[in-house]
């Protein structure tokens, strides 16, 4: 047949001119497809036709009344509209009868879409198109979401006739990365919408969410069969899903069977095509031991990666190496014996065994040490259970994630290079030992194990926990490879515990195996403390006195108190002194404190009280510290990602007080937001950090349409607060192998008030320029010193009116506060004339006499040699000889200089001396002595 009826064509000749109608009159069902009309108040609904084509059809079948609104058909079968009744779906199809599922993700299914968004408000325009390549990406077996910062939704419209239900399948690997999914199922059109955000905080790519497997129930009925995707099938009619096709087999979408593969090629289970084998190569096999036999004899055999995809018979392949020499098994792990089987066993409680050794009891005064100590792997212990989990690749479910390899145990092949490998540890609780019981402090047991990872790309280990079922989070994590370290983990809560080692070689999904080599190597793991545990070792306990009604049995000490090493009894720790934990046994269990602290009353922890003492120069300088004792918080940023994400660095800091308790919290809630608005208890979340120092990375809610702001990567820096003058370290994390720590200084600044201001070097606008030590610095008043008499000196006033005034004026500049207070203005008595000033006085008045005395002597003395003199002279001229020269004055050979000369007129000396003669009755006169000159006067 030509034509499918009659067609009518005209041609408008008014505001149409020129365009064509088609008039097709519709009279087979492939025409025109049914629908139902909303449900009206009655519960009831009408069928009607709706054409394929756009254009206008005629003759199409009349409405007619349709099934009621609660009508669905069952798993298998479909509605068929025409004559309204339930079809079985035919083989190579499935239905859910009243619901729809989303398995099969080559493209985005009608009805999704994907929407970028990118809400924080920017200046440019290339800021809000920052996201326009970033969407859900489809990978065939399920979606992948965006890697970037951007928001990124996928929504689905559903409309529901009956109570309904949403399930599916996701894979959240990374804490940096914001996933949420919103669902308020009601009868009616409800909006499904799966989000999320990357938090790009320091460069690093997050890892993807990966979604599969969307199934909604309650959509009332199913108007057609589904068919099989590609590599799955169903082989009987009315099947409610699809199988995936066998190793080596493959099938085309909607297929009923699978086609096995040729000899030489092959395919993974659900593969929709087969492949070539490649030779076989050493990426191709790995090593194990097997198990101990009667003898004790294990050796080493080498077994091909399952499931096995290379050809061994073909130029440059590889054959799988012999198997080794049977060698002597290792022996138990410690709290084991061995059988005459060379099975190990657990001891009988209230026994212990290193492991090469019978069971044997505690000596009397001892008690066994409980916990798990595994460090040979002959086979995998009963409380540890291995998997590959890889939502994308259902091929691994069934293999085990590692293996056994007697002094360790290593990650295995898995079915692809992104699998997650998988070990897990139970451990069901902690009980304390009986001579911990009394403490009261918040170790309750640790972890510790010894790891190495040996890496070509960018594979990473993860470590994480479960408590009580919870949820599981990460601990820490470990990029590339990494010599072998240790690492220990401390539990603060008595809870049902699931330690969980995560090990991927990389996070690029890849048909070809090219990082089968990589590998992490686990050594040892122990864990302390453990409930209904097994004992290595036994270890001493405090005993009851001999008089009790049970002598020599163990007791607990009390808080802060060891076990004398002498009498086994307990002793109080010296003050200032705490327990460390888990050994109580000796003195030296007591450690000291650091400078500046002190320790609880019950020697658990130490802690600063605020108040510090520091001696220097002979003083010493007191400090309280009470102000700053409230937790305090610092924002530094805003800071921007490389697509303009705001974030801020929130730092909190707890100095000092509290009793030792770390006050400090900073909480993720990025995957626990929907829990904390359901309100359950915060002290569930295995997300907060408690510590002295911490800090989180916030996401402010405005401007990326979040309810509130995320926090995220929260760490501890401190968990100790001692005042030292060197940082000290915590536990060796991935990024800083010898531990975070931070360094607070405090600043004396008597301007800044009693909470003064925190803030971080300007160099390291984070806080931290290699990630691993932080450095702070507070100024505020209250880190200055107490006031001494030192601080301040006295200025004296004048004498006035008999009252002199003195004054206490603090040193400049002042750099202390509170203390001691200024003595107030005081006045004393005193006289005009100052005592110095009288004795100077005094001083000058004896000095100025006995200047003259000494004056008039050597006057006086002066006077009788002159009298003298002149009396000699005299005395030889009454005789009319005159003295001679050589014998008074001249040596031999010398000629005369001087004369003795008379002068005209005598001088006023000479008048005086001749008075004075006359009085003595002598009548003489004074002569002169003069130099030689060419005049001379004679007195005759």
């Amino acid at each position: 047949m030509a034509m499918l009826g009659e067609q009518k064509v005209w041609e408008d000749g008014g505001r149409g001119r020129g365009a064509t109608w088609w008039w097709k009159l519709c009279i087979f069902q492939t025409d025109y497809y049914y629908e139902y009309t909303e449900c009206d108040s009655a519960g009831s609904r009408w069928r009607v036709a709706i054409p394929h084509n756009l254009g206008t059809c005629s003759a199409l079948p009349t409405p007619t009344r349709g099934t009621d609104c609660s009508f669905s058909c069952a798993a298998g079968e479909f509605l068929e509209m025409s004559a309204q009744q339930c079809t079985t779906c035919a083989a190579g199809s499935y239905s859910l009868g009243s619901g729809v599922r989303f398995d099969q993700w080559d493209t985005i299914p009608a009805g999704f879409t994907s929407l970028a968004t990118y809400m924080d408000p920017g200046p440019s325009v290339e800021e809000s198109q920052a996201c326009n390549s970033s969407s859900w990406t489809p990978q065939g077996v399920y979606l992948e979401s965006s890697r970037d910062e951007c928001t990124v939704s996928l929504v689905y419209a559903v409309h529901l006739e009956q109570q309904g239900s949403v399930s599916f399948s996701y894979q959240y690997p990374d804490n940096n990365i914001f996933f949420e999914f919103y669902v308020n199922l009601k009868s009616g059109t409800n909006i499904l919408y799966w989000r999320t955000t990357g938090i790009l905080v320091g460069g690093k790519m997050v890892k993807p969410v990966l979604l599969r497997n969307i199934q909604i129930e309650g959509v009332a009925y199913t108007s057609e069969c589904f068919p099989c995707r590609p590599g799955w099938f169903s082989s009987a009619p009315g099947s409610s899903s699809c199988q995936p096709c066998p190793r080596n087999t493959s099938s085309n979408k909607g297929a009923a069977s699978c086609t096995p593969c040729p000899d030489t090629q092959y395919s993974h289970e659900g593969w929709s095509q087969c492949k070539e084998r490649p030779p076989c190569s050493e990426k191709d096999y790995f090593q194990i031991h097997t198990a101990c036999d009667s003898e004790g004899k294990t050796k080493v055999m080498y077994r091909w990666v399952e499931p096995r995809i290379c050809e061994e018979n073909v130029t440059g392949a590889v054959a799988l190496p012999p198997t080794g020499e049977r060698e002597a098994c290792p022996p138990c792990n410690p709290g084991y014996y061995n059988t005459d089987d060379s099975t190990c066993f657990p001891c009988p409680p209230g026994t212990h065994s290193d492991g090469t050794s019978v069971c044997e009891e505690c000596p009397a005064g001892t008690e066994p040490v409980l916990g798990y100590e595994y460090k040979w792997w002959n086979v995998l212990p009963s409380n540890m259970k291995t998997s590959c989990f890889n939502v994308g690749n259902s091929k691994c479910d069934d293999m085990n994630g590692w293996e056994v390899a007697g002094d360790h145990i290593r990650s295995g092949a898995g079915g692809s290079d992104n699998d997650y490998l998988i070990l897990n540890l139970h451990v069901p609780g902690f009980k304390l030992p009986t001579s911990l019981a009394g403490m009261t402090g918040t170790e309750f047991g640790r972890i510790t194990f010894v790891f190495e990872t040996i890496c070509s790309a960018d594979c990473e280990l993860y470590f994480m926990m479960d408590v009580n079922r919870k949820s599981t989070t990460v601990v820490e994590s470990w990029e590339g490879s990494k010599e072998r370290q240790s690492y220990t983990h401390i539990m603060t809560r008595n809870a049902s515990v699931s330690y969980t080692w995560a090990f991927q070689r990389t996070n690029q999904a890849q048909d070809v195996r090219r990082y089968i080599s990589d590998v992490v190597i686990l050594y040892s793991v122990s864990v302390t403390n453990v409930q209904d545990g097994v004992a290595s070792a036994c270890r001493a306990c405090a005993l009851l006195s001999q008089s009790s009604q049970r002598p020599g049995s163990c007791i607990p000490c009390p808080a802060g108190f060891y076990i004398d090493r002498d009498t086994n009894r307990c002793q109080e720790c010296p003050p200032n002194t705490y327990l460390s934990g888990h050994h109580t046994y000796g003195e030296d269990a007591c450690l000291p404190c650091g400078p500046g602290s002190k320790s609880n009353k019950e020697h658990s922890r130490c802690y600063s009280d605020c108040s510090f003492s520091h001696t220097e120069n002979n003083r010493t300088l007191t400090f309280d510290l009470s102000s700053l004792s409230t937790v305090a918080s610092l924002t530094i940023g805003p800071s921007f990602t490389s697509k303009g994400t705001k974030y801020l660095h929130v730092f909190n800091v707890s100095l000092c007080g509290h009793q030792g308790t770390m006050a400090a919290v900073c909480t993720d809630n990025v995957t626990d937001l929907a829990n904390k608005d359901m309100g359950s208890d915060s002290t569930q979340f295995v997300n907060s950090v408690d510590s002295f120092i911490c800090q989180s990375t916030i996401i402010p809610a405005d401007g990326r349409g979040f309810r509130m702001a995320l926090a995220s990567q929260s760490i501890s820096l401190c968990l100790r607060n001692d005042y030292r003058t060197v940082p000290q370290p915590q536990v060796a994390t991935g990024s800083c192998q010898r531990g975070r720590s931070a360094v607070m200084t405090i600043r004396c600044n008597p301007e800044k008030t009693d909470r003064g201001k925190l803030t971080v070097p300007s160099a390291c606008p984070a806080g931290t320029c290699d990630g691993c030590t932080f450095h702070f610095l507070w100024e505020s008043g209250s880190a200055c010193p107490r006031c001494t008499q030192d601080d301040y000196h006295q200025i004296e006033g004048a004498c006035k009116g008999g009252a002199q005034e003195t004054l206490s004026v603090w040193n400049e500049p002042k750099l202390c506060i509170k203390g001691i207070s200024l003595p107030a203005k005081s006045s004393a008595p005193c006289e005009a004339i100052a005592l110095w000033l009288k004795v100077g006085v005094g001083g000058g008045a004896f000095l100025a006499v006995l200047l003259v005395s000494l004056t008039c002597y050597f006057w006086k003395k002066n006077k009788r040699l002159e009298y003298k003199y002149s009396r000699l002279v005299m005395s030889a001229n009454k005789e009319c000889e005159l003295p001679v020269a050589d014998s008074c004055a001249l040596a031999e050979g010398e000629e005369p200089e001087d004369d003795v000369v008379y002068s005209h007129k005598p001088s006023l000396l000479g008048k005086l001396r001749a008075i004075a003669n006359k009085r003595e009755g002598d009548s003489s006169e004074s002569v002169q002595l003069k130099s030689s000159q060419s005049e001379r006067w004679v007195w005759g």
